[in-house]
Parts: C-alpha cells; structure tokens; sequence
C-alpha cells in the first residue's frame, strides 16, 4: 500500500491511525500542503487525486480517496480488529460521531478554507483564527453534549476499543490544540482523546512522527 499524506491534515491523520490499528504496513509518500505553492496542486500529484487534497491510498490497482471512504474499504478489507461496533443503532452511532467531525467541523477549518479567507478575502489573522475558533467550538458543544450524555461511551467514543469515531476526533483535537482552543471547556472530548493518545497505533500516526513532520 500506498499512502499520500501531509503529516498535519486530519483527514490523513485519521487513515494513519486506521492503518495502524490494522497492522497494515504502507509506504509514505509526503504531499506537502505549503510548500511550493501546495504539492498537493501540481499536475503531478492531481494526476492521483485529481481533487488535489489528501489523503490518497492506493492499494494494487484501487487509488482510493477521502478518508472515511478509505477507513470503510480497510474495515471491509481486512476486517479484524473491527473499526464498528456489531450492532446496527452502534454502528449509526459510531459513524455519526465521525461524520460530525469530518463534515461539520473539518471543512469549515481546513487549509483550503484558511488560505482562502487569508489572501482572497484578506481577512486579517485576528479574523481568520476568530473563523477558526467559532466552528470548532460551537461544533465541540454538541458533541461534548452527545458524548457526555451517551451510555455507549467509555473510555473512548464506544467503550474501551476505538472506532472510526476515535479516528475523527483525535485529529480535530490535535488540531484545536494546535489553534489554542481552550479543551478544557470539552472535558468528555478532551478526556477521550488523552487516552487514546496512549495507544500505541495513534501514537505512532501523530504527525510528529511522520517522516515530513517540521
């Protein structure tokens, strides 16, 4: 396998984890999202993912794209240990989680979206990093709120094994940190991410282990 990544994207970070998680071994190819205008931007890279984002995984002959799709072809394609509960409401509930994070909170915040307000809109950094702060912490809320209030959650978003819940919102969180979001006002969310941080396979995707990190 074949994994096009950029040590800081969240939505690379998260196909990280899931590699990890299954043992799977890849090679890392680094997009640099900054560096030279963008890599991701230059034909040679949109030839693979003609969306010039990350992550891209190719495996054999398949070139797959967006990272919860990815998660899904790995759950399906190599099975143990599963990355979804068994029952169907929990499976539901695993994926709501997710989906929450990658598509109610991350789009919003994404590089795109900052380098877009910062030299089209010439919003100054004072506004773009109010942009920031105002998505992520009104999407924190809600979902303190549905973790916190949720039987189904232990130590991580379900029980004590992760899931793909776990897998989208570590990175958000690593991400929020990073943007001085005060997770303190999060504890059910900052209180999951700490621990699964202490697990070997999220560990070793922290961008700070990735070969491109800075």
């Amino acid at each position: 396998m074949k994994l096009y990544s950029y040590f800081r994207s969240s939505a690379a970070y998260r196909v990280r984890i899931a590699l990890n998680l299954k043992g799977l071994a890849y090679e890392y190819v680094p997009i640099h999202l900054v560096r030279d205008g963008g890599q991701q931007l230059k034909p040679e890279y949109r030839a693979v993912n003609p969306d010039g984002i990350v992550p891209t995984l190719v495996d054999g002959d398949n070139v797959l794209h967006q990272s919860l799709a990815i998660i899904e072809y790995l759950e399906e394609t190599h099975p143990q240990p599963p990355l979804l509960p068994a029952a169907p409401a929990d499976r539901a509930f695993v994926r709501s989680i997710a989906l929450q994070v990658a598509c109610e909170i991350h789009p919003l915040d994404n590089l795109r979206v900052l380098k877009y307000l910062k030299h089209e809109v010439k919003a100054p950094d004072a506004v773009k990093d109010a942009w920031y702060a105002h998505w992520v912490e009104r999407g924190f809320e809600s979902l303190e709120k549905r973790l916190a209030g949720d039987g189904r959650v232990g130590a991580l978003c379900f029980g004590d094994t992760p899931t793909v819940a776990d897998l989208s919102l570590v990175p958000q969180v690593f991400n929020a940190r990073r943007f001085k979001i005060d997770m303190s006002r999060y504890p059910t969310i900052e209180r999951i991410a700490d621990y699964a941080g202490q697990i070997d396979a999220f560990q070793r995707a922290a961008p700070a282990e990735q070969p491109d990190a800075e």
